[in-house]
């Protein structure tokens, strides 16, 4: 590594696996590091004060004190300690109550070296010639309503992370259907807003005629049909949060006087004569190209400079296929609940249909044929035919392995036969129809080559194992 500096980094690993323990010390000493290695969070709390180090590195549930216990009495005995959490379970309200207690990071299980070494270097305290001051509050965030561990995703929890303990206006971009709405409410409940109201407006399902009136509010008679004074909903956020939903799709005159109540934090209710003061946050989401409507005049650019202070794109689901096994399961279980039915179990035929499929309308498209699975389904299990889906395989993009140049057959047959099965998501029937083989000959090649065709997210773990625990680490990956 090129990060070793004129000084050794000292830094406390808390673990209690054994094999991963040893694997991430081995890992971090090879780097350089100085590295004490612990299995309980009790033995690094003694070992702490001795050994004084840059940087604690812990895994949150273990045996006796956790890790989440560990990070508040290590901040409480010692303001400004760095700590790297990591975990392997989906319980994210723990990281969010974790970053907000002062984490300078998150890591998911199974671990990556290089996510390692990133998260290692950009953790440990600068030579004083680079040095910034450290904000607390810049720390990854996993919100227990947001579901993924794409790395896109992790990046986005980050991002929310660092923007919720301010009040900087937001930029939501992302298609119909990918969670802009859910990434706005979790910005606003880990802020310091949280117990303000979040109020939300679809601008494109306001009429342009009552969008002003519905957020700046009207006096009575200024209007027909106005036959009382009715406050506005940035009145009513005026200590939380606003949220301007498809704020694309507004009129250049309403941009006017939003800009305003950006720049100035005041606003007219219409009829008013006298301004009136609102110090509502604001985030903004559009599926559309902002930066394209702004160059043909359909958008104002100084209000998009405004708005999008930090901006997040969330990725489409077809971008983050990884995701679709545990957001299903999620929705499941969620919309059970909502249909007063038990929970159910996704079969592995129905998750090959879902995986295959290109979801144009993200999430809300799946949860909407998970919640229809549950209503056709006769039992518990949703199988692929309690799905109405199609799954065109789009085989006209090929991979580079598969380009026109001299190549072996062998490596040309290997190629063509993971690219069809990426495709159909591991489902070997269709697979061997689009190849016109046999099942059995399918079978054959997969076993000849070392192809993979279970794209399944989640493995059978043992019994009363930690996720990931029934195996040592191999290559690049700790699952520590």
């Amino acid at each position: 590594m090129s990060n070793k500096a004129e000084m050794t980094y000292r830094i406390l690993v808390v673990e209690d696996d054994d094999a991963h323990r040893v694997a991430l010390d081995r890992h971090l000493s090879r780097s350089g590091y100085d590295v004490v290695a612990c299995e309980s969070a009790e033995q690094a709390l003694a070992r702490f004060g001795a050994f004084a180090p840059h940087l604690v590195i812990s895994d949150i549930r273990m045996g006796g004190m956790s890790g989440l216990d560990l990070l508040s009495t290590l901040i409480e005995r010692a303001p400004g300690t760095r700590v790297i959490l990591a975990t392997a379970y989906d319980d994210m309200q723990l990281a969010v109550d974790a970053m907000k207690r002062g984490a300078v990071d998150f890591l998911m299980k199974p671990l990556d070296l290089d996510d390692i070494d990133e998260a290692v270097q950009n953790a440990l305290p600068q030579p004083k010639s680079e040095v910034q001051e450290a904000d607390p509050t810049e720390a990854a965030v996993m919100p227990n309503r947001l579901i993924g561990r794409d790395p896109r995703m992790v990046a986005i929890y980050k991002t929310v992370g660092r923007v919720a303990a301010t009040d900087a206006p937001v930029l939501i971009l992302g298609e119909t259907g990918t969670g802009k709405e859910l990434v706005a409410r979790t910005i606003h409940e880990n802020s310091r807003r949280a117990k303000g109201a979040f109020i939300s407006v679809n601008c494109a399902a306001v009429p342009e005629s009552l969008l002003e009136s519905e957020l700046f509010g009207h006096l009575k008679g200024s209007f027909t049909g106005a036959m009382a004074d009715r406050r506005g909903r940035f009145e009513l956020a005026s200590e939380g949060t606003i949220f301007l939903d498809e704020i694309g799709d507004t009129t250049p005159a309403f941009q006017a006087k939003l800009l305003r109540v950006l720049q100035e934090g005041e606003y007219y209710p219409v009829g008013a004569e006298a301004p009136r003061h609102t110090n509502a946050r604001v985030l903004a989401a559009t599926h559309r190209n902002l930066e394209e409507r702004a160059r043909v005049g359909e958008f104002r650019q100084d209000l998009l400079f405004r708005l999008r202070v930090v901006e997040l794109e969330l990725p489409p689901l077809r971008d983050r296929r990884g995701d679709i096994p545990r957001l299903a399961r999620y929705l499941a279980v969620k919309s059970a609940v909502s249909l007063g039915r038990p929970s159910p179990t996704i079969a592995d035929s129905a998750m090959r249909v879902l995986l295959s499929y290109d979801w144009p309308g993200n999430i809300r498209e799946l949860e909407n044929a998970v919640m229809r699975a549950i209503v056709m389904a006769q039992d518990s299990v949703l199988r692929a035919e309690h799905f109405e889906v199609s799954t065109p395989i789009a085989l006209d993009t090929l991979p580079p392995e598969l380009e026109l140049g001299l190549r072996p057959l062998s490596d040309m047959e290997r190629a063509y036969v993971q690219h069809v099965l990426v495709q159909t998501g591991g489902h070997k029937l269709k697979t061997a129809e689009i190849l016109k083989v046999s099942r059995g000959r399918l079978d054959r090649i997969i076993e000849k080559h070392g192809l993979t065709a279970d794209f399944s997210e989640d493995q059978p773990r043992k019994p009363g194992r930690k996720p990931n625990g029934d195996r040592k680490p191999e290559h690049n990956e700790l699952s520590a």
